[in-house]
């Protein structure tokens, strides 16, 4: 998953045109960092810093803006469009690192502060992109675009931003702008409580048991660490089980006990629908009706038509196309996994049907039996330091020439939080790379890449890059040892990574991985095909005891497993996307009032209402959709996926892990940010549109 500190649609500076406040001064926060690259000073930067350098900045690009659109000097590129580019440096700078830090490392105060402050970063946003003045500037040098004989990148920045302030509202009425800046405000203040409600209804709905016993089948260590969490908050000789922010979660695969799968089981899709503080039912409404009134004001049939028109996928027929096109083969191909997980259950003399609580756990005796295999075994080989290093680094090292370095001298906000050097195959230094890889409970869900600082050379910036996942921290003096999935994941997240420290852009706006939505999760998701190429897998996957390398029988067996289980992965994340898509293709008139029914009968309507396979994100708990990053967006992942399982094909045909080949992927992709069409980067990479039977066969829908 990508998440980019907001940049209200406006590339924003790293250095400051306006001098701030004497309010400021004594804050780390009005100047750019001297650390390299401008890398955060973390130790320095306080929770009150930030109000007064959100107003500050704030004011500072206002004044900025409004000497861009009263000039009396006739509207040209630099005085205009590039002048925009460079302001708000100030405003930027506070907006990343705090919306970084409170993603990964919040507490009350921060959370206070978001709420404040979210509503007036809409506001400031409207204040720019509905100026009349400033957005008569932009249109008169649209309009003669041609004549100008700017640069393509010059020429498509000039594009983009005419797209960003139409899009904004630019040519409505007084009136109408007047009422979205209300609905801009009303969506940003509700995003933040969809999003504040959504991490602390998971922190709070840990299960709790009385007994070892109960936990039977989790190893001896995760028993421990729940004792540990249980007796954290109060709850001496208890034990509590965190959970994660998708429905299924992971003891769900280890637990014997059916009775204790089946609480957390309904604990987990509970959450955000019970009642309580963190009910999140009526948010999700007001968040649809808002989004659907701003899309109508706008023009738009509903939010999804107006969402999709900036993307790769244009338009709500095409995702519906494939979405539904892919629905029924992932349903069937899920229902014969779970016939096979019933005959388990069955020769077990179970007496009982398979449920959603039941899969994880049949699943793998399912896998062991037909590849003699399960999760567990991999684990052991699997250590987090070696996956990172010797894995992830390591294939970076091979196909693009990259060398790391880590550093213990620089600020970091948790203990827990790594840095590294990252330098190109010149020798030169290419960016800063921070690793956060454990779960904490003042950090959101799942996993994810950000920006502190992004490439530039109109701004002579270098990009300062974090990776952010999830793994459980295991007791003092125990080896981290992670899943596949956590393994994938790293590779994955590595991926966006490396689109960001690639970069090489002048202006910011296009910078890295400023790409469609429907694009981005591309080439994180070309990067995972490493994690299992034989000489990275041989470079990392050595048991974490002994040192010895992973079986080749072993790993011939997850590859021959890949297949494996893909009607449930496919089925629970479509179910997840056509939700999705169903609450943002309505329009003010169809906001529904009860948000289970309209789920439920959503999911039967499209025909993945298969109770033993959820939703990968009930709507309650969906932040994805409902926190702004990926609204009518959600599908995005499949889409990538297409472009991705194509490019894998491209890899293999040309010998894979070779620095030709990475360097081929840097030139024509990676390194182009958005400077161009997302579509027409992948052509001048592979040469043609991407076909989509690689991806049929990737997640077993060929019938084959």
């Amino acid at each position: 998953m990508l998440v980019v500190a907001a940049a209200l649609g406006v590339a924003f500076s790293q250095t400051v045109l306006a001098a701030p406040a004497a309010a400021l001064a004594g804050n780390p926060l009005a100047t750019a960092s001297s650390l390299p690259f401008h890398y955060p000073a973390f130790d320095k930067i306080k929770d009150e810093h930030f109000i007064p350098a959100f107003n500050e900045g704030m004011r500072i690009q206002l004044k900025e803006i409004d000497a861009i659109a009263n000039s009396k000097a006739a509207p040209s590129f630099d005085n205009t469009i590039v002048a925009m580019e460079k302001s708000g440096a100030l405003l930027t700078r506070v907006q990343t690192i705090f919306g970084n830090l409170q993603g990964a490392n919040t507490n009350d105060k921060l959370d206070a502060i978001d709420s404040e402050m979210s509503p007036k970063l809409a506001a400031h946003a409207d204040a720019i992109y509905l100026n009349a003045k400033l957005y008569a500037r932009v249109k008169s040098l649209y309009d003669k675009r041609t004549a100008l004989k700017l640069d393509a990148e010059s020429e498509h920045l000039l594009e983009r931003y005419h797209t960003d302030f139409v899009r904004a509202g630019a040519n409505l009425s007084a009136a109408d702008k007047e009422k979205l800046k209300a609905i801009n405000g009303t969506i940003a203040k509700l995003q933040t409580t969809f999003t504040q409600n959504v991490l602390k209804e998971t922190n709070a709905s840990g299960l709790v048991v009385d007994t070892r016993e109960e936990l039977a089948g989790m190893s001896p260590a995760a028993i421990d660490a729940a004792a540990a969490a249980a007796k954290a908050k109060g709850m001496d000789g208890k034990f509590l089980v965190a959970v994660v922010n998708t429905s299924g979660q992971p003891p769900l695969a280890e637990l014997t006990n059916r009775a204790v799968r089946e609480k957390l089981m309904a604990l987990s899709l509970a959450r955000g629908s019970h009642g309580g503080e963190f009910d999140n039912r009526e948010v999700v409404l007001k968040i649809a009706k808002a989004r659907a009134e701003k899309a109508t004001l706008l023009g738009y049939e509903n939010f999804a038509a107006y969402s999709l028109e900036d993307q790769t996928a244009h338009d709500t027929a095409s995702v519906n196309k494939l979405l539904s096109e892919l629905a029924k083969p992932a349903v069937n191909n899920a229902k014969k996994e779970a016939a096979d997980l019933q005959a388990v259950v069955d020769a077990d003399k179970g007496g009982f049907k398979i449920g959603a609580a039941d899969w994880a756990f049949y699943t793998d005796k399912v896998r062991a039996q037909r590849f003699a295999f399960d999760e567990n075994q991999l684990k052991p080989y699997f250590e987090l330091n070696n996956v990172l290093t010797n894995g992830v680094f390591y294939a970076a090292n091979k196909l693009y020439g990259l060398s790391f370095k880590e550093r213990k001298d620089l600020p970091v906000y948790n203990p827990d939080v790594r840095v590294f050097d990252v330098f190109d195959a010149d020798g030169k230094q290419l960016a800063i790379f921070i690793a956060d890889m454990y779960a904490r409970s003042n950090k959101q869900g799942g996993a994810w890449m950000n920006e502190y600082i992004s490439q530039s050379s109109l701004l002579g910036t270098h990009s300062v890059v974090a990776n952010h996942l999830n793994i459980p921290k295991p007791p003092a003096g125990e080896p981290t040892l992670l899943t596949y999935d956590e393994v994938k994941t790293a590779f994955h997240e590595f991926g966006h990574a490396l689109h960001g420290m690639f970069s090489n852009v002048k202006y910011p706006r296009f910078s890295g991985t400023s790409v469609p939505r429907d694009f981005v999760e591309y080439p994180s998701q070309v990067n995972e095909m490493w994690a299992v190429w034989p000489e990275v897998l041989a470079n990392y996957a050595k048991h974490y005891k002994t040192g010895e390398p992973m079986p080749k029988e072993l790993l011939d067996k997850v590859i021959a497993s890949k297949k494996f289980n893909q009607g449930f992965l496919t089925t629970e994340y479509l179910s997840a996307s056509l939700l999705d898509q169903r609450w943002h293709q309505l329009t003010p008139a169809q906001i529904p009032t009860d948000v289970l029914g309209f789920e439920a009968q959503s999911l039967k309507d499209m025909g993945v209402d298969f109770a033993p396979v959820p939703p990968r994100y009930r709507t309650t708990y969906f932040s994805h959709s409902f926190s702004g990053g990926y609204s009518a967006g959600y599908y995005a992942y499949l889409w990538s996926e297409k472009l991705d399982a194509d490019t894998v094909e491209w890899f293999k045909e040309n010998g894979g892990l070779q620095r030709k080949n990475g360097d081929w992927f840097r030139a024509k992709l990676l390194s182009r940010g958005g400077t161009d069409d997302a579509m027409n980067l992948f052509r001048n990479f592979r040469g043609r549109d991407p076909v989509i039977e690689p991806l049929l066969e990737r997640r077993g829908l060929t019938g084959k």
